[in-house]
């Protein structure tokens, strides 16, 4: 299986499957003599952990990345980050009802296909799971990234969608919902509406908004590395992402992308 890795610089290079012993990761390109906050990273992975309300999958995982090589006493080293974050609620028998059955919408049909076989285990290789090993390096990455600001939000839900622009809402109240919707009344909206779905044994989609500010002037390369198509690329290839479109205003240097 090729494309595990993503970067050319900055290179992240992820393993693992969701019901495995472990997921993690490989970072290349770390520049060296960089204070790491180890707790902010861990923060980072408590904001993504599964189970945190009744709107997300119940599978509780602590997820407590541990690293191998890369960082010596809180510094990075210039050598490669090595890290995993070990699996410890791995149901696997929750699946066996679907051992012989392909989800719809899902990739385990795709698999088989191309590969003679399935880990049809939550996924496998294409769990979301996944996404865990690009919180790691994703905050490691802010650390470096001095100056910029990121913010990311719920902006809709189905048809429920936020009538603000984003200069009008107050980014600080995401993290107080589980629907991490920066509108309160908008938010409580979003959660009923994925009650009431769920309960009738159905899911629903939406869109996530981000805003990163103070975005220097040439980031980026001509052509096929272009900026945007490189955030592109990256927000595509997620689980279950079906569309990216983005917005600049170099007044103030912002940037806007939903997905």
């Amino acid at each position: 299986m090729a494309g595990n890795t993503f970067g050319t610089i900055f290179r992240l290079t992820t393993f693992g499957e969701s019901h495995g012993v472990a997921i993690g990761g490989v970072i290349d390109g770390c520049p060296a003599g960089l204070k790491i906050d180890l707790e902010a990273v861990q923060r980072d992975l408590d904001r993504r952990k599964p189970g945190q309300s009744s709107i997300v999958t119940q599978r509780k995982e602590s997820d407590l990345v541990e690293f191998y090589s890369g960082v010596f006493e809180g510094t990075t080293t210039g050598t490669p980050i090595g890290f995993a974050i070990h699996n410890t609620n791995q149901k696997s028998k929750d699946y066996s009802h679907i051992k012989d059955s392909y989800r719809p919408s899902h990739a385990d049909y795709v698999y088989d296909q191309k590969y003679g076989l399935r880990d049809y285990r939550g996924g496998g290789r294409s769990s979301a799971r996944e996404t865990a090993s690009r919180v790691v390096a994703g905050s490691i990455a802010k650390q470096f990234l001095s100056g910029l600001s990121f913010n990311a939000y719920v902006s809709q839900v189905g048809d429920i969608a936020l009538d603000k622009n984003y200069q009008d809402l107050k980014l600080e109240v995401t993290e107080t919902n589980p629907v991490r919707c920066p509108d309160p009344d908008t938010a409580d909206r979003m959660i009923e509406f994925i009650k009431a779905v769920r309960k009738e044994g159905d899911t629903v989609g939406g869109v996530i908004s981000c805003v990163i500010g103070n975005v220097p002037v040439g980031l980026g390369e001509p052509v096929f590395d272009k900026l945007h198509a490189q955030l592109g690329k990256a927000m595509l290839s997620v689980n279950a992402v079906k569309g990216f479109e983005w917005h600049k205003q170099w007044d103030g240097h912002l940037f806007q992308g939903s997905f």
